[in-house]
């Protein structure tokens, strides 16, 4: 056998189990049951299992470059913290009465696994005022990295069913009244760039929080002359925070990675109302798959939305878990208050809604199908109003006189009960002499849209440019 198995093998036999709370050294009384179930974070926590031990076994190297432990002992300890993983991923791991949270597990674990004598070395200089922030750092990483990819998907699919109906014309609203024709495409992506902006906006918060907050201890700073900038490198950090107190009460990254949840849940939850709207027998313009509706117990002609309804229904919670962590960081003193422990339940909860909701709207958008003779029926020769505004516009009068001018129309057209585009060129005519038989070339939906060609309008040239911009975005960004 190896001097290295040896030695772990005799680090083994040391199973003794912790024989006290982390903490509990000056305690002679054992603690109240209310105030252990209260204090233990453990069913939540547990899910930083892998994360708090990268952080140890990150921390244990800096230690041994530190000359606090020997590279023996550093191995003893990876050797220990590998072994306590495997037993996670395994779902072997024995949970005790006692164990707070994760952070006592591992640690507890450890102990059992390669003896006090090594093990005990590792907290060495470190608080779990600092752990938890660099296991809640390591998790929101990935977080990030994974709802990005989600929003790429989404962002794609949209994209993919907006180049297939690029033909499809529609009315679209203001103040849900119809207002002017557009491209469904126009419609349908408008809600991408929400999605692109928002994949953005983690990108720029993925930079600003990968700060390293190990080396800060409970709260003013660790005592061995560590290398915290080769710990961060390490651990995959950019840089170190530069204020100890700060860093153990910092959840500034919790609360802002629940906003950009929650502006993202917001933006599914418009394109949910939007996609019921446009489900609806008034409307028709699509239909969603049976995959993605469920029946009614009473009138078997029911397809309900519920998909839709759920992603719409779950951004209240989302927003709820915003302002609770808001609420709990609002009075707190500086450094670390025993408040925090509520920090995390809600971070994990907006990630599993908005990976499942994220998902759930791919699906929906991806086998809808699109109803082109209902979206194209549904226009009005009214809602050509402004074109005739912009008609008289390119005859040299004033926008304002051309809107009034325009406004007369439409108000004649309803009194005498004749669809605007019926009126007479002497109806016109006595309303304003401006009008001439060239008038009658406003009448057709697809001119209309085609006049907005500036970047961002729903010309086609336009809205295939937006398909262009979003195509290149999704696969600049795909790894």
């Amino acid at each position: 056998m190896s001097s290295r198995n040896n030695r772990i093998a005799s680090a083994t036999e040391q199973v003794a189990p912790t024989p006290f709370k982390l903490w509990g050294g000056r305690y002679s009384k054992a603690t109240d049951h209310v105030l252990s179930k209260v204090n233990n974070s453990l069913t939540v926590d547990k899910r930083l299992y892998s994360e708090d031990i990268d952080g140890s076994i990150a921390y244990a190297k800096s230690l041994a470059e530190a000359g606090l432990l020997t590279q023996s002992e550093f191995k003893v300890i990876v050797y220990g913290l590998d072994a306590i993983r495997d037993e996670w991923n395994k779902g072997t791991i024995k949970l005790l009465p006692r164990d707070e949270d994760i952070h006592t597990v591992n640690e507890r674990r450890l102990f059992e696994i390669i003896g006090p004598q090594i093990a005990g070395k590792l907290h060495t200089g470190r608080s779990r005022n600092e752990q938890v922030v660099v296991d809640m750092k390591l998790w929101m990483r990935n977080a990030i990295a994974d709802l990005q990819r989600l929003l790429l998907e989404l962002v794609r699919a949209i994209n993919d069913v907006a180049d297939r109906h690029i033909e499809v014309l529609m009315p679209g609203y203001t103040h849900m009244q119809r207002a002017q024709p557009v491209r469904f495409s126009h419609w349908l992506l408008s809600y991408a760039f929400y999605f692109k902006e928002d994949y953005d906006r983690f990108e720029e918060f993925g930079r600003r929080m990968n700060v390293l907050p190990l080396g800060s201890g409970a709260l003013a700073g660790n005592p061995f002359n560590i290398n915290r900038h080769k710990l961060a490198a390490d651990l995959g950090f950019d840089g170190v925070s530069y204020n100890s107190m700060n860093v153990v009460s910092d959840r500034d990254f919790v609360v802002e990675f629940n906003f950009l949840c929650t502006l993202v849940a917001v933006h599914m939850s418009r394109l949910a109302e939007d996609l019921i709207l446009y489900s609806t027998k008034e409307y028709n313009f699509i239909e969603l798959s049976e995959e993605y509706t469920t029946g009614s117990s009473l009138m078997p002609q029911k397809r309900n939305p519920d998909s839709l309804e759920l992603i719409r229904g779950i951004t209240g919670p989302v927003f709820g878990q915003h302002c609770a962590i808001l609420m709990t960081l609002k009075g707190l003193p500086s450094t670390y208050n025993k408040d925090l422990q509520c920090d995390k339940s809600g971070m994990f909860g907006v990630y599993d809604q908005m990976q499942m909701c994220l998902v759930l709207i791919g699906g929906i958008i991806q086998t809808m199908r699109v109803d082109e003779d209902r979206c194209l029926s549904s226009l009005g020769y009214e809602m050509l109003a402004t074109d005739m505004a912009y008609y008289l516009v390119r005859r040299g009068i004033p926008f304002r006189e051309a809107h009034h001018i325009s406004g007369e129309v439409v108000a004649h057209s309803e009194k005498v009960k004749i669809p605007i585009n019926k009126l007479t060129l002497e109806d016109l005519q006595e309303i304003s002499p401006h009008f001439d038989e060239t008038i009658s070339r406003i009448w057709n939906y697809e001119n209309s849209v085609e006049q907005y060609t500036v970047v961002g309008g729903t010309s086609r040239l336009s809205v295939e440019e937006q398909i262009r911009v979003l195509r290149a975005f999704v696969d600049g960004h795909v790894q």
